[in-house]
């Protein structure tokens, strides 16, 4: 099983289009060691020819791009793509927008809970993506399925989607209901087991996620691999750069520093590799050089980069 991190930033990629912070000037200025990302995506293949992709960011032309696995294959017709599926984690627009670029009249096919396909069918643009091409398939929570493409055939990546503490996204918060989380409701974000044909190794690829519970320890413990949301360093972040009005917990992640933060929550579960993605664009481990960044390996943690691979 061969993982391929497609896309290592949290939404708006890095550097963000609109943002002087001194992370995304560094990033521009070709600063060593603060490298250019694009938006979260995580593409896996069971045999190194068909490729599933978890979300679709904006950003996923560039990311195709970039990644010769997932561009079309030489004797196989004037049109052709190896991506077979999509699975989507949540609905936020850097994890969907991306199915709009795949508009071809390719065939993949889509799956996601009931509460995302919810969000794709209520939102007619989406139907550029022709239903006779592109299927639209439910998640099942806790139910591991092996993934199939748009005529059936299996994939060999087999994934079982389960809820994690989160958020619905941005563009759906009901603020009447903010006690209430602003309306999220199981199935608005998953996190998904990646597994081949035999069910081991395994991986968790979990972008999005507010908190860790004793459920998700001991889902993830044993893991050969975790891909973790890795979007704020401190809680308070973005507040403290100046850049923005929310906490992490506010918008549904988890910090990766505190007694409650992911490294200390995870610190002692069994796991082999542990890679943090959907990195925002404040958050200081972006830059090697500093003691964040310094922190964070010294914790045993990987900071993701577009194009790191995993074999499984």
């Amino acid at each position: 099983m061969r993982l391929k991190i497609v896309g290592s930033a949290a939404g708006g990629g890095f550097p963000q289009w609109n943002c002087n912070y001194y992370l995304s000037r560094a990033a521009r200025s070709g600063v060593v060691g603060v490298w250019p990302r694009t938006q979260s995506s995580l593409a896996a293949s069971a045999d190194g020819q068909g490729w599933v992709l978890f979300n679709a960011s904006p950003d996923i032309r560039q990311q195709i791009a970039a990644t010769p696995e997932l561009q079309s294959q030489a004797g196989r017709g004037l049109r052709n793509t190896p991506i077979r599926a999509v699975v989507l984690t949540n609905a936020d627009v850097d994890h969907i927008a991306g199915l709009l670029s795949l508009r071809e009249r390719e065939p993949f096919a889509i799956y996601a809970t009931d509460r995302v396909l919810a969000t794709l069918r209520a939102n007619s643009i989406f139907n550029v993506l022709d239903l006779a091409f592109v299927p639209r398939r439910q998640l099942q929570e806790g139910e591991d399925i092996e993934i199939a493409d748009a005529e059936g055939q299996g994939t060999g990546v087999r994934v079982e989607a389960f809820s994690v503490p989160g958020k619905v996204a941005l563009y759906l918060e009901d603020t009447a209901r903010p006690d209430e989380n602003y309306g999220s409701e199981s199935g608005d974000t998953v996190a998904v087991r990646i597994s081949n044909a035999q069910g081991n190794p395994a991986a968790f690829y979990i972008p999005g996620c507010a908190r860790i519970d004793p459920g998700l320890r001991e889902r993830v413990s044993g893991a050969a691999c975790l891909l973790f949301d890795g979007t704020l360093y401190d809680d308070d972040e973005m507040i403290a750069a100046g850049v923005g009005p929310k906490t992490g917990r506010r918008m549904g992640h988890i910090a990766m520093s505190g007694v409650d933060g992911s490294v200390s929550s995870l610190a002692d579960v069994p796991v082999g590799r542990r890679i943090f993605v959907h990195i925002n664009n404040t958050n200081p481990v972006l830059d090697e050089s500093s003691p964040e960044h310094e922190a964070i390996r010294a914790a045993g943690w990987e900071i993701g980069r577009d194009g790191m691979e995993i074999r499984l």
